[in-house]
C-alpha cells in the first residue's frame, strides 16, 4: 500500500501599490535634479565675465538663449523621473500581486483545513507509471504527519492470548476517529518479531472513543514490531495514508533465527508459490506470483479486494513497504509493482486465499 491542494488566495489589485511606491521615487528624482542646477547654470556666465569684464551683446544674447535649454533639460529630467517612478511602481505592483497569488504561508494556512502535517494526496496501488520514484519505508517512527500511535499496553506473555489496544492521536493528543476503508478494512495491523519471524496480518476494530483493539498472541520471547497501516480522513475530506510503528515486548530468552536464504519458490499448506521479478532501488518493477496446487493452478479468491496482499520488510531497521496488486490476475498470476528505498535483504510476505482460508507464503530477496 503506497502512498496531492491548492488554496484559493485573494489576488491584490495591481493599482493598490502604485501611489505609495511612485511617490518616493519622484521625490528622489526631484532632489537629485535640482542639486546640480546652480553650478551648471552659473559656470558659463562667470567664466565669460572673468575674461571680458563687460560682456558684449553677443555674449549676453548667447547666455539668454541658453537659459531655455537648461529649463527644458530640467523639465525633461523631472518628467523622465516621474515616468520612471510610475513604471517602477507598476512593476512592483505586479510583483506584489503575483506573490500574493502563489500564496504566502499565512494566507495558505488560513485556507488549509487538514490536520497539521497532512495534505491532500492519492492513495492506491503503485503502477508502472511510478517509475523513478523510490518508496520511503514506513513504520520506522511512532509519529508522522502530525499523527501518533499510542499503544495502551506493550508487554505480552509468550504464547498466551492477549489483546493489543491502541489509539491514533493528533497533535492535540485527541484520538482520531475518521478513517477511510482501504482494501476492505479501515485498519491493517502487521506484527512480526525483529528477526522477521512470526508474521501476522490482523484487522482491529475501533470503539466510539477511537480505541482500536485486536486479540494477539505472540508465541516467542523477544521484541516484536507492530505496524498500524491506515488512512485518515480530514474534516475537508482529504485523505492521508500513514504507517506508524511501535515495539511490543515479550519477556524471556530471545533466540533470533537467521534469515532464510534468498529463494524464488516455497511451499505452504500444500501449495507451491513462486515469484518472478527483481526489485530495484528507486524504480517500480513488476513482481508476479503464481500459486499452484497438486492439480495445477490454485483457484484463488479475492482477499482484501484483490487476489493477493504483499508486505515487504527490510532486514536491519524493519522498514515497511506495503503494496497491492493489479485488480485482476495477469496470465493467472498475481502482479504487484514494488519499489525499494535502498539495497539490502528484504522479507516478502504474500497473503492469498483459496476457498475460505488465507495462507501466507514467505520469501527472502536481495536488492543489490
Amino acid at each position: 500500500m503506497t502512498d496531492q491542494h491548492p488554496a484559493a488566495v485573494p489576488v491584490v489589485p495591481d493599482q493598490a501599490p502604485h501611489a505609495p511606491v511612485a511617490t518616493a521615487p519622484v521625490s528622489d528624482v526631484a532632489v537629485s535634479d535640482r542639486a546640480p542646477e546652480v553650478p551648471v547654470a552659473s559656470a558659463p556666465v562667470s567664466a565669460a565675465a572673468a575674461s571680458d569684464q563687460a560682456p558684449d551683446a553677443a555674449v549676453v544674447s548667447e547666455s539668454v538663449s541658453a537659459a531655455p535649454d537648461r529649463s527644458t533639460l530640467r523639465l525633461a529630467l523631472v518628467v523622465g523621473g516621474l515616468v520612471l517612478a510610475v513604471l517602477l511602481g507598476f512593476g512592483l505592483g505586479r510583483l506584489n500581486a503575483t506573490g500574493t497569488t502563489t500564496g504566502s504561508p499565512s494566507s495558505l494556512a488560513a485556507e488549509h483545513t487538514d490536520p497539521p502535517g497532512i495534505g491532500p494526496h492519492s492513495h492506491g496501488t503503485a503502477t508502472s507509471t511510478d517509475q523513478g520514484a523510490a518508496i520511503e519505508p514506513g513504520g520506522l517512527a511512532v509519529s508522522s504527519a502530525g499523527l501518533t500511535l499510542a499503544p495502551l499496553g506493550t508487554e505480552f506473555a509468550a504464547g498466551r492470548p492477549g489483546q493489543l489496544r491502541f489509539q491514533v492521536r493528533d497533535t492535540q493528543r485527541r484520538p482520531v476517529t475518521r478513517f477511510a476503508v482501504v482494501h476492505d478494512k479501515p485498519m491493517h495491523l502487521i506484527v512480526v518479531r525483529r528477526d522477521l519471524t512470526g508474521y501476522q496480518h490482523l484487522h482491529p476494530t475501533m470503539a466510539a472513543d477511537g480505541t482500536w483493539s485486536v486479540p494477539l498472541t505472540l508465541a516467542q520471547p523477544g521484541v516484536w514490531r507492530a505496524y498500524a497501516d491506515f488512512t485518515v480522513v480530514a474534516d475537508n475530506g482529504a485523505q492521508t495514508a500513514v504507517t506508524l510503528g511501535t515495539d511490543l515486548v515479550v519477556p524471556g530468552g530471545y533466540q533470533p533465527r537467521p534469515l532464510p536464504a534468498p529463494a524464488t519458490s516455497t511451499t505452504v499448506d500444500g501449495f507451491t508459490v513462486g515469484f518472478q521479478g527483481t526489485p530495484q532501488v528507486g524504480a517500480s518493477v513488476p513482481l508476479t506470483f503464481r500459486v499452484d496446487s497438486a492439480d495445477g493452478a490454485a483457484p484463488l479468491e479475492r482477499y482484501l479486494g484483490a487476489y493477493g496482499h504483499l508486505v515487504a520488510l527490510r532486514e536491519g531497521d524493519l522498514g515497511y513497504l506495503h503494496v497491492h496488486p493489479e485488480t485482476e490476475l495477469v496470465n493467472g498470476q498475481i502482479k504487484f509493482w514494488l519499489a525499494t528505498p535502498g539495497p539490502g535483504r528484504y522479507r516478502l510476505y504474500l497473503d492469498f486465499r483459496v476457498g475460505t482460508k488465507v495462507h501466507t507464503a514467505e520469501f527472502t530477496t536481495t536488492v543489490p
